[in-house]
C-alpha cells in the first residue's frame, strides 16, 4: 500500500474554490512534484493573506485542466493512498478540477483519535508534536505543508502502531483508514456566542441552541457539512 502526499493551495474557501498550487510526494520513490496555476477564477485577498500567492503571480502559468501535471496526478493517485491534512477540503477542490481521489487518510481526524491537543491545525501539531522539519517547510505553502504532513503521518503512524498494538505497515495503515472514516467528538465550540466553551458546558444551559444548530448544519450540502460538528451535536443535543 503506497503513500501520495499532497496539500493544495486554493482561490478561496467556498465550495467552488480552485486549484492554485498543487505539491504532493510519492512515498515509494521520493518524487515530489510542486506547480503553480492560472486558476479561471480570481483569487480572493483573504486566501492572498494567508498562502501569499497572487494573480499576477500565477498570470502567465498554466490553467490546471489543460496541464500535464493533472494527467501525472490522477496517474499518481490511482491505487494508492492518499494522505493530507483536513483532506476533505483538498479533496474537495481535486473534485472541482475533474479528479476523483479514492482511499485516502485525514491526518487531522487520525491526530483527533489518537493524541489531545487543544488544536489540531497542521502548524500548531508541527509544533507541538515538535516535527522535524526544518526551515525549509514554510506554512501555507503546499510544498511546505507536505513536508510537515510526512513528518505528521510517520508520528501517528508510530502511535497507532503502538496503541493498536499492530506489527505490520499495511495493518497501522488500514487502522488509519478506518479512523479517517470514523468521526470524531469535538471538545469545544470555536464559534458564535458560545465560542471557548465546550459542548457539554452549552449542553447543560442551552440544549436548544445546539438543536438549532445541527439542523443548520444539517441543511447545509454534503460538500459543506462538517462530519465531526454534526457528530458531535448530535451527542450533545438530545
Amino acid at each position: 500500500m503506497n503513500i501520495i502526499f499532497f496539500d493544495t493551495e486554493t482561490t478561496d474557501l467556498e465550495p467552488t474554490r480552485r486549484l492554485v498550487q498543487l505539491a504532493y510526494k510519492n512515498a515509494a520513490t521520493g518524487a515530489t512534484v510542486n506547480e503553480y496555476f492560472k486558476p479561471p477564477v480570481a483569487i480572493s485577498f483573504g486566501s492572498m493573506a494567508v498562502h501569499h500567492i497572487t494573480n499576477e503571480m500565477v498570470a502567465d502559468k498554466p490553467a490546471f485542466v489543460e496541464s500535464a501535471a493533472r494527467a501525472d496526478l490522477i496517474v499518481a493517485l490511482a491505487g494508492n493512498v492518499a494522505v493530507a491534512h483536513n483532506a476533505p477540503f483538498d479533496i474537495g477542490v481535486l473534485k472541482n478540477e475533474g479528479v476523483e481521489v479514492g482511499e485516502y487518510i485525514d491526518t487531522c481526524r487520525v491526530a483527533r483519535h489518537l493524541i489531545e491537543s487543544e488544536q489540531y491545525a497542521l502548524q500548531y501539531l508541527r509544533y507541538f508534536l515538535r516535527l522535524d522539519v526544518g526551515a525549509a517547510a514554510t506554512a501555507h505553502d503546499a510544498l511546505g505543508d507536505v513536508l510537515v504532513l510526512e513528518a505528521l503521518f510517520g508520528q501517528l503512524k508510530e502511535i497507532a502502531a503502538a496503541k493498536f498494538l499492530l506489527t505490520t505497515d499495511d495493518a497501522v495503515l488500514q487502522k488509519m483508514v478506518e479512523l479517517t472514516k470514523t468521526p470524531t467528538l469535538l471538545s469545544s465550540v470555536n464559534f458564535g456566542k458560545y465560542r471557548g466553551k465546550t459542548f457539554a458546558e452549552v449542553a447543560a444551559v442551552d440544549a436548544s441552541y445546539l438543536q438549532w444548530l445541527l439542523g443548520s448544519e444539517s441543511q447545509k450540502s454534503a460538500a459543506e457539512q462538517n462530519e465531526d460538528l454534526i457528530f458531535t451535536l448530535r451527542h450533545y443535543a438530545q
